[in-house]
């Protein structure tokens, strides 16, 4: 994304006289820093200002500055210096004003579960019409937005946004720095109860998406959660229950996915994904983009053939033969179920093993929670392996209400590794999930994943 100096001249103290394009920022001196901005991230123990020497020696032609901090001599006149009371607060202002002169489209997705399955689905929607560009990885913080905004190619026509939290007001932020055209909620569960303490809470503060939404935004819910209703005067409800604008009607379970229709109309919509879930996560990318212009039979086409991000629901064949499904990216209470939900109903294997870690960020309720994971067990799975501390709750949910599958718990990684070992065949589908803390994936080499 190029930038004039103009726009640094708007958020920063003492106008710079002469006129700069800058093609991109840059927060990693360690990489090309070639006619870009200088970002200095400043932590708890981090201070970015320490490289600016090194920003210059790797072209950098300009630099945000914390006009609290003195400048080093020695390089004054090598860099144009743009003076803000916060570098933080100036980047974000700078993607701001950036978003106002480039005018794209705007998409904000926030969620408990399924923001990034949402953001890949309207990528894969959408591009075939427009220009798009979306969040990288896990960028979606007070940082991150930010840096994804200066990062979008100069003709992006649609830009989608994830937009992550840890507590009240960081969601409210994003959406003023974005102002989206629409925005996506996409469910309320239990993820950073530590910090919010109740779901109730975490409704409140995923709604703050609503507050940068332009006057004629559109608000895309999860219907089906009563915390979510009555939201907004330009709310699309989607979900099963018959109060949605878009309630799902008839489904077909597929191999390689499922096959479903809305209400009132006729044409079904196919997806080529594992999990239920993915349904409505499908459909509020449906309605997203209907709101663009996009016609169902475009929609149709992208949505039964798109990937994902990896490590969710991400399946291949080991060298066993065996079905892995790498669903270790994270996890919460409520996408724990829905993955166990999708091993269930496999079809055509003789073994079906669970794999699951702890979950993190669940507050005092975290014991309650983890063992809650029992019920959604069903019998169709044949074995439950917890790994980690907290994980163990899961087996002590199971061992204590006598459930009909087997159980065992791990400490660690390696001990549930040399566990399987040897087990696994063409006939057994195997599930990885926890929290991304864990990072139960390094786990996959036990399980015979080819390289």
């Amino acid at each position: 994304m190029k930038f004039s100096s103009e726009l640094l001249n708007k958020i920063s103290h003492g106008p710079v006289d002469h006129e700069l394009v800058f093609e991109g920022v840059a927060t990693d001196t360690r990489k090309d820093c070639t006619n870009k901005l200088f970002v200095p991230i400043v932590g708890e123990v981090f201070d970015g200002h320490r490289f600016i020497d090194a920003a210059i020696v790797n072209g950098a032609t300009g630099t945000l500055w914390d006009k609290s901090k003195p400048f080093p001599k020695d390089l004054v006149g090598k860099i144009n210096v743009y003076e803000v009371d916060d570098t933080t607060v100036g980047f974000q202002e700078l993607a701001k004003q950036v978003l106002k002169q480039q005018k794209p489209y705007v998409i904000g997705v926030t969620g408990s579960n399924g923001k990034t399955t949402v953001k890949d689905m309207l990528e894969a929607v959408l591009s075939p019409k427009y220009k798009t560009f979306k969040t990288q990885g896990n960028l979606n913080n007070h940082w991150g937005l930010p840096i994804t905004v200066l990062a979008m190619p100069d003709d992006t026509d649609v830009l989608i946004l994830e937009m992550g939290m840890s507590g009240p007001g960081e969601i409210s932020l994003l959406t003023q720095i974005a102002q989206p055209d629409v925005a996506v909620i996409t469910n309320i569960g239990e993820s950073h109860l530590l910090q919010l303490g109740s779901r109730e809470n975490i409704a409140k503060a995923k709604m703050e998406i609503a507050e940068g939404l332009k006057s004629e935004g559109v608000l895309v819910i999860d219907g089906d959660e009563p915390l979510l209703t009555p939201v907004h005067k330009n709310a699309i409800s989607c979900g099963y229950e018959d109060q949605n604008d878009l309630q799902i009607d008839r489904i077909e379970k597929r191999e390689n996915g499922f096959v479903f229709t809305l209400k009132n109309e006729k044409e079904p919509f196919e997806i080529s994904l594992l999990g239920k879930h993915n349904i409505k996560n499908a459909v509020y990318s449906i309605a997203s983009a209907r709101k663009l212009g996009m016609t169902d039979d475009q929609i149709r086409k992208s949505l039964s053939s798109l990937t994902l991000t990896g490590m969710r629901l991400e399946k291949f064949r080991s060298s066993t033969g065996a079905l892995i499904i790498n669903d270790a990216y994270n996890a919460s209470p409520t996408s724990m179920k829905a993955a166990l939900e999708t091993l269930a109903e496999l079809e055509g294997f003789n073994k079906k093993i669970a794999i699951l870690g702890d979950m993190y960020e669940l507050g005092d309720q975290e014991e309650f929670l983890h063992q809650d994971i029992a019920t959604a067990v069903k019998p169709s799975i044949t074995e439950v392996i917890t790994v980690g501390d907290k994980a163990k709750w899961i087996y002590d949910g199971m061992t204590e209400n006598e459930t009909q599958v087997s159980a065992v718990s791990f400490d660690n990684k390696e001990d549930a590794a040399s566990y399987l070992s040897g087990r696994l065949d063409d006939q057994t589908a195997v599930l990885l999930k926890a929290s991304r803390g864990l990072g139960l994936e390094t786990i996959l080499q036990a399980l015979g994943k080819e390289s």
